[in-house]
């Protein structure tokens, strides 16, 4: 039933009850990162998990065969993936395998922001990952990969409501990408971490997805200021919703705080640019 309201707040109307309802994550992938956190579990536990969902089990297959991972011997099952990746390792594909099929819409205009924001989240991803190890913090790569992929899920999350509500014919309003992307700077951080916190997610991703833009923020949280920078380096390539070519890495606090070389911020840039797509 359309109704009066201003669209802002019938997307604040959807979000403000339990977020567990939306299509953003899958259980499997949420169940595997949680099983990493409490480190109690078996690989057979985690083989059999992925295994419940073949259409999942699938997509993690091809994924695990991509230019993504080159360099690695073709898998064929997800038992070698997981003895060959590792268990964080294939937690992270299972959860990019999951997240690529959520990222569609069949409204044009929410898919074409859609496809955006996926090839943002692997990028992201992808600088992060490759930060965390040239700032000295190989240890924490794969946590890096994760907080990339999963900073802006509150934007997933907007669109995804934004599109039920389309859908339900619940708004008269006129949609285009300067109002959605004033809903979404507005309020995804919040709604990120609060989605994250309604999934039991690890609190070091809670803490990216609503801190990623904040002034004020903990530079002794590794994990966020990596995230930070690959966050920035998307902008200034153009792989974001907003893109910024005027952003200064060099100058950037989160740049000082690793001790990254103007170079090294030049590589990182090429390194962004050329991700995303490599993991379709």
């Amino acid at each position: 039933m359309t109704t009066g309201k201003p669209l802002v707040e019938l997307i604040r109307d959807r979000l403000a009850g339990d977020l567990r309802g939306l299509p953003v994550f899958h259980s499997v992938a949420v169940k595997l990162q949680q099983m990493l956190v409490s480190r109690d579990f078996r690989i057979e536990e985690v083989i059999r998990l992925i295994n419940e969902d073949q259409s999942l089990a699938s997509q993690v297959l091809r994924m695990g065969n991509s230019s993504f991972y080159t360099g690695l011997s073709k898998v064929a099952t997800i038992k070698d993936a997981v003895v060959r990746l590792g268990a964080q390792e294939i937690a992270n594909l299972v959860m990019m395998a999951s997240q690529a099929e959520q990222y569609k819409s069949g409204d044009p205009v929410l898919d074409n922001f859609l496809q955006k924001l996926w090839d943002h989240a692997l990028s992201c991803a992808t600088g992060a990952t490759w930060l965390a190890s040239k700032a000295g913090y190989a240890s924490l790569a794969t946590e890096a990969f994760m907080g990339g992929l999963l900073h802006d899920i509150g934007k997933l999350a907007i669109i995804k409501a934004l599109d039920e509500i389309l859908q339900a014919g619940g708004t008269k309003a006129t949609i285009s990408e300067i109002l959605i992307n004033e809903i979404l700077d507005t309020m995804h951080e919040d709604v990120g971490n609060r989605l994250m916190l309604s999934w039991s997610l690890p609190e070091i991703y809670c803490s990216i997805a609503v801190n990623h833009h904040n002034t004020e923020y903990d530079g002794n949280d590794i994990l966020l200021v990596i995230v930070r920078l690959a966050n920035l380096a998307c902008r200034k390539v153009g792989k974001a919703l907003t893109p910024d070519p005027a952003v200064a890495l060099f100058g950037a606090p989160e740049a000082q705080f690793l001790g990254i070389k103007e170079i090294a911020l030049a590589e990182l840039e090429i390194i962004v640019e050329d991700a995303g797509t490599q993991a379709a």
